[in-house]
C-alpha cells in the first residue's frame, strides 16, 4: 500500500531557498527565504566531502530492489513492482506526526525476520554510505524488532554485525553498531537486550538508544534498568526525544544521562534547556528532512540546526533513514545550506565534530580525524 498520499509535496516540505549572505553567520540568526538553489560546483564539492553520520536506522533504509528480492523469496505478501514497492517504503512528504512516519516501517521489518536478510540489508546499506563519502557510519536498529518468527536475539544481532563487518572491510568505511530498544516493549526484555548487546562490544556494537511512539510512550525512565545495564556493560548512551512533545520531552530524556540525543529539535524554543544542554555537552543528532516529515518542524528550511550550531548546542547532521526519507547524506548536506542557511564552514565543522562524539575509540577515530582535516586543508571555502 502506498503511503503518499494527497498532501504537500517534497518541494513544498523543503520550504524556501535561503539567503546566504548578510547576517547569516551571527549568532541564533536563520537566512531568510531569498536565495537561489546552490552552484553545481558547490552540490560537487558536498558529494565529494568526507562525512560522518550518526543517526542512521537499518530498518528506514532497506533497498527497494532488495526489498522485491526478499518479498518474492519468501512468498510475502507485498509490492511485486519497483514502483509500488517505492511507494510502500519511503515515507510520506509530510505526515501528521511520528506515529504516522513510523507505519513507514511496518514492511521492511516484515522483511527483516531471518539472519540472511538481516545481514544483506545491512552490507547494502553501508555500501550505499561508502558510496556517498560517507567515512565513519553509525547504524541503529532495534533487534526485538526481528525476532517475531523465531530467529534468536542472538543470531539476529549476529547478523547485522556480520553485514557490518564484511561491508565495512569491502568499501573501505568504519562502522560502529547502536542496539536500540523500542519504548512500547516489556522494559524486563530491554534489560535482557541490553546484557546480549553488550557481548557484541569487541565487533563493534557500542552504543545503546531508545526509540518509538514517544506520545504513547513518553517517559524513558520506564526503561531505566536496560539504560542501567546497557551502561554497566559498556555502551554509550544516547535517546530519542522531541519527536513529541517538544523541549519537555528533550529535558525529560536527560534523566537517563545520555551522550548523545536523537533529534530534539524543539530544544531550540527553551533558552534554559539550551543552557543545560550545553553546560553538560548533550550533543543533538538532527535530522531536519525526516523532522519535516513527521510535522517536528513545518519545512526543512525552518529546522533549528543553524540556530542551535550558532549559539554554541552541539549538534550533528544525519538523515535518519535513506529509503524512508528517500534522502542520501550529501542530499541532507544541500538542504543545510540551501534551505536552512548554514554556511559552507559552519556545515564542514558540524560534519568534523561528529568525529569528536562518535562512539568508537580514540585509535579508531584518530586516523579519521586526520583524513577529514588532511582534505579540508586543501579546500578554501571550508576555512571559518
Amino acid at each position: 500500500m502506498a503511503h503518499q498520499l494527497a498532501g504537500p509535496t517534497r518541494e513544498d516540505v523543503r520550504g524556501p531557498y535561503a539567503r546566504v549572505g548578510a547576517g547569516a553567520s551571527a549568532p541564533g540568526a536563520r537566512a531568510s527565504g531569498a536565495g537561489e538553489p546552490l552552484p553545481d560546483a558547490t552540490v560537487r564539492l558536498l558529494e565529494r566531502m568526507p562525512k560522518a553520520e550518526l543517526h542512521l536506522h537499518l530498518d528506514g533504509s532497506i533497498r527497494v530492489d532488495t526489498a522485491l528480492d526478499l518479498a518474492r523469496a519468501r512468498g510475502m505478501d507485498a509490492p511485486t513492482t519497483w514502483a509500488d514497492m517505492s511507494a510502500a517504503l519511503v515515507g510520506p512528504p509530510q505526515g501528521p506526526d511520528q506515529a504516522e512516519l513510523l507505519r513507514a516501517f511496518d514492511l521492511p521489518i516484515a522483511l527483516m525476520q531471518d539472519a540472511d536478510a538481516l545481514e544483506r540489508i545491512t552490507m547494502d546499506l553501508v555500501e550505499a554510505k561508502a558510496a556517498d563519502n560517507v567515512r565513519y557510519a553509525e547504524i541503529r536498529w532495534g533487534p526485538l524488532l526481528h525476532t517475531a518468527r523465531g530467529l534468536s536475539l542472538k543470531d539476529g544481532i549476529a547478523a547485522v554485525v556480520a553485514g557490518a563487518e564484511r561491508a565495512a572491510r569491502e568499501n573501505r568505511i568504519t562502522v560502529r553498531l547502536i542496539c536500540t530498544a523500542i519504548r512500547s516493549h516489556d522494559p524486563r526484555d530491554n534489560v535482557v537486550l541490553a546484557e546480549a548487546a553488550a557481548l557484541f562490544q569487541d565487533r563493534g556494537l557500542t552504543g545503546w538508544d531508545l526509540a518509538g511512539q514517544e506520545a504513547r510512550f513518553p517517559d524513558p525512565m520506564t526503561h531505566a534498568l536496560a539504560f542501567e545495564a546497557a551502561r554497566a556493560g559498556g555502551l554509550r548512551i544516547t535517546v530519542h526525544a522531541g519527536e513529541w512533545g517538544g523541549a519537555a520531552q528533550v529535558r525529560r530524556a536527560l534523566a537517563v544521562d545520555p551522550e548523545r540525543i536523537a533529534h530534539g529539535p524543539g530544544a531550540a524554543d527553551d533558552p534554559g534547556l539550551m543552557a543545560e544542554l550545553r553546560a553538560r555537552r548533550v550533543v543533538l543528532d538532527l535530522c531536519p528532512t525526516s523532522n519535516a516529515q513527521a510535522t517536528i518542524v513545518p519545512t526543512v528550511a525552518a529546522h533549528p540546526i543553524a540556530a542551535l550550531h550558532r549559539a554554541g548546542n552541539p549538534v550533528t547532521l544525519s538523515t535518519d533513514d535513506l529509503t524512508v526519507s528517500d534522502l542520501t547524506l550529501s542530499e541532507e548536506y544541500r538542504n543545510a545550506i540551501e534551505r536552512i542557511g548554514l554556511t559552507l564552514p559552519e556545515l564542514w565543522a558540524i560534519d568534523r565534530f561528529a568525529l569528536d562524539v562518535a562512539f568508537a575509540d580514540e585509535a579508531t577515530l584518530e586516523p579519521l580525524r586526520a583524513a577529514f582535516d588532511a582534505w579540508a586543508a586543501g579546500i578554501p571555502e571550508l576555512a571559518g
